[in-house]
């Protein structure tokens, strides 16, 4: 709960392609295990073209130094190398071109958690994919409203929580493992 000491590792998504895409890099003592992951699928930190970060907490950005040739997504915000732009996600989602002729990579606007919650959608194989951030901490954070919690805002965050789960086939959220979504029919 707010208030109390707690350890919080928030979850670390590659998305491999061209662009390879980092969503969230997690909290700082988790750095070798990303250095590590990474390393087991044959990437190199600098081969990560995008870092997306789904909000601005430490669990989730505390290793974004170690993508310095990425270019960086955070609120409202773009950044490489220095150069900084601003992208309005409330008026339209950014389309991350895939240069290996898939779907593009959607980042779309999911308040609630924090009012700039960011969240990036993958068309894969299985289906489509919402890495979600703290929109979820947990599959089951709905029974329990554990998320409740820590919400910014729990009307824009149920409302941004039911159209990722409109839109999506799995949801991979700031804390737990990925979940399917079941839909009605």
């Amino acid at each position: 709960m707010p208030g109390e000491r707690h350890r919080a590792g928030g979850t670390v998504t590659l998305i491999t392609g061209n662009p390879n895409v980092i969503v969230d890099t997690g909290a700082p003592e988790q750095r070798q295990q990303i250095v590590d992951a990474l390393a087991r699928h044959g990437i190199e930190t600098a081969a990560i073209q995008y870092v997306i970060n789904t909000h601005g907490h430490l669990d989730h950005i505390g290793n974004n130094n170690l993508f310095p040739q990425a270019t960086f997504v955070l609120d409202t915000d773009l950044a490489k190398n220095g150069e900084y732009w601003a992208h309005d996600f409330r008026q339209s989602a950014l389309e991350i071109t895939s240069l290996d002729g898939g779907p593009p990579i959607v980042v779309m606007c999911t308040p609630g958690h924090t009012d700039h919650d960011l969240t990036v959608m993958v068309e894969t194989s299985s289906g489509t994919v919402a890495v979600v951030g703290d929109l979820f901490e947990y599959e089951g954070d709905g029974v329990d409203t554990a998320w409740l919690a820590w919400s910014k805002n729990p009307v824009a965050q149920q409302a941004s929580r039911d159209m990722v789960l409109s839109l999506a086939d799995y949801v991979i959220p700031g804390h737990g493992e990925r979940f399917a979504v079941s839909h009605p029919g």
